[in-house]
């Protein structure tokens, strides 16, 4: 029986390390590309993972990674969450979300390998009204670029799991703060488990019949910004309340975070997507031509928020203290 083998980008992070480990259940081959080998150590128990130092950005570089005999697709997760602005985006996004996967489909081509699985976002939209959107949406394109290289698409909402930046974010922000002053509170998302992202690409990489597909992966639950907040605050066992704050003083909050070095907590352009709903909507695809599936496509049963976090969010002592905490 035929053991794929993959390439994965991208594969050193939180969504990366579940998706690597998940591979390697299935008894895939997975070659991860890391600048930095230190970052990918915590992956080399794992069965069937080799790790290749590599800078994807650098043609020659991924030339020579994906002339490797056997590959049989890439899988690309590489992305990120803040650029300078510019119009239509900064040169963060571009090189991150567009750039690079069209070199991906280059060098695939080239390679002769007939397969990419790409990570995009929800709400990817050329016409957006953040740059995050809109490079999202070009680099979709970028990833289908070459007609003999097909391309699956998947747009997640936030993920959350265990090391998430999102959940452990709002949990720490209310063991040190009184209350929340918080933008956008009633931005909807529909959080999706990690593991069932990674799900996702595992039984679509096996499934030849998603070759050229876009699936839109969210979890069983829409939410509001606020409302993940206090479930951040409540499973930590610190809630705060929550003060959502107007749009003009949530954009200078967001002004002052950008001066700060670092990525920022929150941005402009995080304010500008949260204009639209984070929720899966495929009737409502903005590529008419590539109209969206979801999760329950691929036959996966979604994890709900609610039975997960509160295991990795309880604070010392675990759940326990959140239950005499309620008076249970």
């Amino acid at each position: 029986m035929h053991e794929p083998t993959v390439v994965l980008i991208g594969g050193t992070g939180f969504i990366g390390s579940h998706l690597a480990a998940r591979l390697s259940q299935h008894s895939v081959n997975v070659v991860v590309a890391a600048r930095h080998q230190e970052r990918a150590m915590h992956l080399m128990p794992l069965p069937g993972i080799d790790i290749v130092q590599a800078d994807v950005h650098d043609d020659e570089a991924l030339r020579r990674l994906l002339a490797r005999p056997g590959i049989d697709a890439v899988i690309n997760l590489v992305g990120v969450l803040y650029a300078r602005r510019a119009s239509p985006y900064g040169p963060e996004f571009r090189r991150a979300h567009v750039e690079l996967p069209r070199r991906i489909a280059a060098a695939c081509a080239a390679a002769g390998i007939p397969r990419t699985l790409h990570m995009s976002a929800l709400g990817a939209d050329a016409a957006g009204p953040s740059m995050y959107q809109r490079s999202k949406a070009d680099g979709e394109a970028a990833a289908r670029s070459r007609p003999e290289v097909a391309a699956t698409i998947f747009r997640p909402s936030v993920v959350f799991g265990e090391d998430d930046n999102f959940l452990n974010m709002f949990a720490r922000l209310q063991r040190h703060l009184p209350l929340v002053p918080l933008a956008s509170a009633g931005a909807r998302f529909q959080p999706v488990y990690v593991g069932d992202v990674a799900e996702a690409f595992v039984r679509a990489l096996l499934d030849p019949h998603t070759r050229g597909k876009t699936y839109e992966l969210g979890g069983p639950r829409t939410y509001t910004l606020g409302e993940l907040v206090q479930l951040a605050g409540r499973y930590s066992g610190h809630e705060r309340r929550v003060l959502p704050l107007p749009d003009a003083l949530a954009r200078l909050q967001a002004m002052f975070f950008e001066l700060l070095p670092g990525t920022p907590l929150i941005s402009r352009d995080n304010l500008d997507s949260m204009r639209v709903d984070n929720v899966v909507n495929p009737t409502q695809s903005a590529d008419p031509a590539h109209q969206a599936l979801t999760a329950e496509a691929l036959g996966i049963k979604l994890t709900a928020l609610e039975a997960v976090a509160p295991q990795y969010l309880a604070p010392p002592g675990g759940l326990d203290v959140l239950r005499a905490r309620a008076g249970r």
